[in-house]
């Protein structure tokens, strides 16, 4: 039997428990099981494997998904200190967690060390809210991962390794642009929320992925076992507990998180007597970090910040949520590629071609799913959104789906749109994006080009 039809057979057998989808052989428990110290180690490194699927049960602490207490809902416990307490597929860090496995193979991490906690608890209060308790509401993050180090004192004491899925902290931030618009007239300094030398005091939360699985396949409209055999036959077999362990719901993906800017009082966020704006930025490192103008990222996400500012000066409140997710989550090498394969196929890069050569390269045009957003949003207590700064139809039916009313929606100011920018603004309009300006027909679309390159 192939390992296809063996992940086939265990999932419609209901035989995911068996772990027999891993050798016998494979598994050995007569592996040696000294631990040795090589090169420059700063701890015994031990030989002895216990494949995944093997791992003893019994023990774990159980996750109840949205329970109104956590000590009721349970911690996520993913780290790797004792299998034995691990309640969750995968590991903390998403994607850093290969980064955390190269420090301890090269001896530079101590692989039994324990994270020192101390004065790193948020220096605001942020929840709990309703839908923290709705296991409908939030399905892809952890409501109570900022608080683990508090509300789960007691599993500490007994020796359970718990570490917290997001982090809150205050920062100051400085945008160029800033003091462009401070000039212009269109911001104002106050000496409180936005100072004269153009720093912006935010608040900003770095969230992990933390997805429940039942959760995910609902929302996705899918079967949870196919989502679970997919995943790990997409991942090349890296989780096998996705096919093996039905008794653990919640899955640490390795993937890039997600942060919040949170511009204004917190406090204003659910105060239904106060304005709010919101972002949703997907990452883009070109545009973003480098001011490429083939798209219009940057100026957007400028511009949200701005609507963000003059909401909190008004009395409100604004929130940039940042998703890594380059390139609509087809990753940047795929992006370039598209880039080239727009500059170089005949007729040019033309704005009514601009979607069909991201199918040619990934097969898809967009890879974000971002029915899983408003979790971050649900995160905050979020209810109403005054002026929602996007374009994108999918963020807009994502959001009001969710059950979030949007009041205003604010397209980029065409102002703001880079010259090699058109075409992506013009195809996306043409698609169904948000637009206060009139759509081109099918031929006018066609005469929007970019540069060669």
């Amino acid at each position: 039997m192939t390992e296809d039809n063996l992940i086939e057979s265990n999932l419609t057998q209901g035989n995911l428990a068996t772990g027999n989808l891993i050798p016998e052989n494979l598994a050995s428990e007569n592996l040696a099981s000294e631990n040795s110290t090589q090169g420059n180690s700063k701890a015994a490194k031990p030989k002895h494997i216990i494949l995944t699927s093997h791992q003893h049960r019994g023990k774990a602490v159980p996750i109840h998904w949205g329970a109104e207490n956590p000590s009721d809902r349970g911690p996520i416990i993913g780290s790797i200190r004792n299998l034995q307490h691990r309640n969750v597929i995968g590991t903390h860090a998403g994607s850093y967690g290969v980064y955390r496995a190269l420090a301890v193979a090269s001896g530079d991490l101590d692989p039994t060390h324990k994270a020192d906690l101390t004065n790193t608890s948020p220096p605001v209060q942020i929840g709990p809210y309703p839908s923290w308790s709705d296991p409908d509401k939030i399905v892809s993050l952890d409501p109570f991962g900022a608080f683990a180090g508090n509300v789960f004192t007691d599993y500490e004491s007994e020796g359970y390794d718990i570490l917290p899925t997001i982090a809150i902290t205050k920062a100051h931030i400085n945008l160029p642009e800033l003091k462009e618009a401070v000039a212009q007239g269109r911001i104002t300094v106050d000496g409180k929320l936005l100072k004269s030398d153009g720093n912006l005091l935010v608040t900003k939360a770095a969230i992990d992925p933390v997805w429940y699985l039942p959760g995910i396949a609902k929302r996705l409209n899918i079967e949870e076992t196919d989502l679970r055999r997919v995943l790990f036959q997409q991942t090349g077999g890296m989780f096998p507990e996705l096919v093996t362990r039905p008794d653990l719901h919640v899955f640490l993906p390795p993937i890039g998180g997600s942060t919040i800017y949170i511009i204004g009082d917190e406090k204003a966020i659910v105060d239904p007597t106060k304005p709010l704006a919101v972002r949703v930025h997907d990452e883009c490192n070109g545009s973003d970090v480098f001011g490429s103008d083939i798209c219009t990222c940057r100026p957007y996400l400028v511009h949200g910040i701005e609507v963000c500012i003059q909401t909190a000066q008004e009395g409100g409140a604004g929130v940039i949520v940042y998703c890594r997710k380059e390139g609509r989550a087809l990753g940047e090498v795929t992006k370039f590629l598209v880039y080239n394969a727009r500059k170089r196929q005949e007729g040019g890069d033309r704005a009514d071609a601009y979607f069909t050569r991201t199918e040619c390269v990934a097969g898809v045009q967009d890879m974000r799913f971002q029915e899983l957003m408003p979790d971050m949003l649900h995160w905050l207590g979020i209810t109403r959104i005054d002026r929602l700064v996007s374009m994108s139809n999918m963020k807009y039916n994502a959001i009001t789906h969710a059950g979030i009313e949007v009041v205003q929606r604010i397209a980029i100011p065409p102002e703001l749109v880079p010259a090699d920018a058109q075409v992506e603004i013009e195809a996306k309009k043409a698609s169904g994006y948000y637009s206060e300006d009139e759509v081109l027909a099918a031929e006018e679309l066609a005469q929007i080009k970019g540069r060669d390159y």
